[in-house]
C-alpha cells in the first residue's frame, strides 16, 4: 500500500508519517514545501526506512502534483499541508489563502485526474483525507460541543481559509464522486511542536525563566488532543472511514489557557526545579484580535463508528510533552536561535506591540 502525506514534515504530518511507518507495512511519500514550520529532524526516527520517501514540492504547483500522483500511484492521500498559525494569519493572510485554498484545489484536481485513470477496484479502494480544524466552527458558548453538523462560522483568516478548503473537498465529492473524507480536530500538542504555538512556547520560556504571556485573562478554553492520538485517529479515518463523511477528532480535555500554562509551570518545577515557582512568570497581555472563547469537540461518531479512543489524558500527555522538550534540546534549540525567538505575532498594524520572549 502506498500513501501520500502532504505536509509530512510538519508537526501533525510528521506524527502521521511516524505512525504509519512504525505500525503498518505501508510505504509513505511525503510532499512538503519545507517552509519555516517544517523540520526534517521530526522525521529522523523513520527517515532510514526503505518505505519512506520525501518530495520537496509546493502543493500549489498543479503540474507537479499531477506528475507526483501519476508516478507514486497512491492508495490513500492524507492532506495535512497548510499554513496553520492563527497569529500569523492575522498579519499575513495571503499565504493562508494561497496554500490552504489554492493548494487544496491543486491536490483535488490532481486526485480527480488520477482517480479517473484507475480501474473499478482502484477507484473503490482510493481515499483522500482532508485534515482540518475545529476552528471552522467558530466559538462556543459555555455549554455544548462541536458536532459534524455544526454550522461553519470561522473568525480568523486561518479558520476561514480552512473552512473554504473543507467546502471544496465536500463539493469535489458531491460533484465528481471522489472518495473524499474530512476530519476536524481540536488543538494538538506533543513532541516536535514548532515553538510559536502556546504549549511549546510556554515550556521553553519557562525553562529559560522568561515571561509566560497569556492572552487576555486566560479564560479562553480549548479541547486538547495529543498529537500521537490524533495520528492514530487519522489512520483509522483514511483506512476505515466512509467516503463523503466528516469525523471530528477531540481529546475530551477542555482546559482554560491559564490552566494549561499553570500545569506546564508545575511540570517544569517538578522536572527542572529552579528555586521559584514558574507561575510567577505568568504575564497577561493584550488579547488576540477575534479570539474565539471556547472550542470543544464531540468525538462520539469517531469513537462509535471506528472504535477510536484517546490514550492520553491532558495531565499524562502534558507531563510527557514537557519531559520530551527537556530531553531533546538538539531539536528545538536551533529553532529558538534562528527561526523563531518568541516574538509576538499577529498584532494588527498600529496596535501595541509586545515581545513574548522577554
Amino acid at each position: 500500500m502506498k500513501i501520500i502525506v502532504t505536509g509530512g514534515a510538519g508537526f501533525i504530518g510528521s506524527a502521521v508519517v511516524r505512525h504509519i511507518i512504525q505500525t503498518t507495512d505501508a510505504a509513505v511519500t511525503v510532499i512538503d514545501k519545507l517552509t519555516y514550520a517544517a523540520n526534517l529532524n521530526s522525521l529522523a526516527p523513520v527517515s532510514a526506512s526503505p518505505r519512506y520517501k520525501l518530495i520537496q514540492k509546493d502543493i500549489c504547483d498543479a503540474d507537479a502534483m499531477q506528475d507526483i500522483f501519476k508516478a507514486e500511484q497512491p492508495d490513500y492521500v492524507m492532506h495535512l499541508a497548510a499554513e496553520s498559525h492563527v497569529d500569523r494569519s492575522i498579519s499575513g493572510s495571503r499565504a493562508f489563502v494561497e496554500t490552504n485554498i489554492m493548494g487544496t484545489y491543486s491536490l483535488l484536481e490532481a486526485a480527480r485526474a488520477y482517480h479517473d485513470s484507475l480501474d473499478a477496484a482502484g477507484k473503490a479502494a482510493f481515499r483522500f483525507l482532508h485534515v482540518s480544524t475545529d476552528e471552522v466552527y467558530g466559538s462556543l458558548g459555555p455549554e455544548g460541543l462541536f458536532e459534524e453538523t455544526t454550522p461553519y462560522d470561522p473568525s480568523s483568516p486561518y479558520s476561514a481559509s480552512k473552512a473554504a478548503s473543507d467546502h471544496l473537498v465536500k463539493a469535489w465529492h458531491r460533484t465528481y464522486g471522489l472518495p473524499l473524507v474530512v476530519s476536524n480536530c481540536s488543538n494538538n500538542y506533543g513532541p516536535y511542536h514548532f515553538p510559536e504555538k502556546l504549549i511549546p512556547l510556554m515550556i521553553l520560556n519557562g525553562l529559560d525563566r522568561k515571561d509566560l504571556p497569556v492572552y487576555g485573562d486566560g479564560s479562553n478554553i480549548r479541547d486538547w488532543l495529543h498529537v500521537e492520538d490524533h495520528a492514530s485517529a487519522l489512520w483509522l479515518i483514511v483506512s476505515q472511514g466512509r467516503a463523503g463523511e466528516t469525523y471530528n477528532v477531540g481529546g475530551r480535555n477542555e482546559r482554560t489557557n491559564l490552566h494549561v500554562v499553570e500545569t506546564i509551570c508545575d511540570a517544569l518545577d517538578k522536572l527542572a526545579p529552579s528555586g521559584q515557582s514558574r507561575r510567577n512568570l505568568i504575564k497577561f497581555v493584550q488579547d488576540r484580535p477575534g479570539h474565539d472563547h471556547r472550542y470543544a469537540i464531540d468525538a462520539t461518531k469517531l469513537e462509535n463508528e471506528l472504535g477510536w479512543r484517546a490514550n492520553e489524558t491532558f495531565d499524562t500527555g502534558i507531563f510527557k510533552t514537557v519531559k520530551w522538550y527537556l530531553d531533546n534540546p538538539d531539536w528545538w534549540q536551533p529553532l529558538r536561535k534562528s527561526v523563531y525567538t518568541g516574538e509576538r505575532l499577529g498584532l494588527i498594524s498600529g496596535a501595541k506591540s509586545e515581545t513574548l520572549a522577554n
